[in-house]
């Protein structure tokens, strides 16, 4: 294969991937999908790191992170989307946001170093993949929020000023 072909190959694979993925996401639904990103790589970036200061400043940043990214999903999104989406996969995402709130409170008690800090953290990490991927897969909230009928960028908007105001009121603590 020479290089050209590999070239052309190439963009004809990311062409593919582009139609089938269909029409961009409305601004709430990529709004929150960023975070999920956002969030992923914090945890992949703690997964590297030996000292125990990087790791608790780390820390810090992923659980603002995720206060904040629950915080509009709770306010905003998930009443917004009550009566669009199951009510069952929206309780269990309330649940599971409970659960990883409690996650986080437990570790920002502890420090790097103490006696299941990053065992912890791997698996708050861990817990997080589990509920972007039921938020994310076919027929999972994102999707049956698309089909409905809210004006998910109108919300988007929401979710962008409200996250602001939280990243604002939150980094001060």
């Amino acid at each position: 294969m020479t290089a050209s072909t590999a070239t052309r190959n190439s963009h004809a694979t990311k062409a593919r991937r582009t139609r089938r993925s269909g029409r961009r996401d409305p601004l709430a639904v990529s709004l929150l999908k960023k975070d999920h990103r956002d969030v992923e790589e914090m945890f992949d970036e703690y997964e590297q790191l030996d000292e125990e200061k990087e790791k608790f400043d780390l820390f810090k940043k992923i659980a603002l992170a995720l206060k904040v990214h629950t915080a509009i999903e709770e306010e905003i999104f998930y009443p917004g989307e009550r009566g669009e989406v199951e009510d069952d996969i929206l309780d269990e995402a309330h649940v599971e946001h409970q659960s990883a709130k409690e996650m986080i409170a437990e570790i920002e008690k502890m420090k790097p170093g103490d006696q299941y800090y990053d065992a912890k953290v791997k698996v708050l990490g861990e817990y997080i993949k589990h509920h972007v991927k039921e938020e994310e897969q076919p027929g999972g909230i994102f999707a049956q929020a698309k089909k409905g009928e809210a004006d998910l960028d109108e919300m988007g908007k929401e979710l962008q000023s409200r996250k602001q105001e939280l990243m604002k009121q939150l980094a001060g603590h």
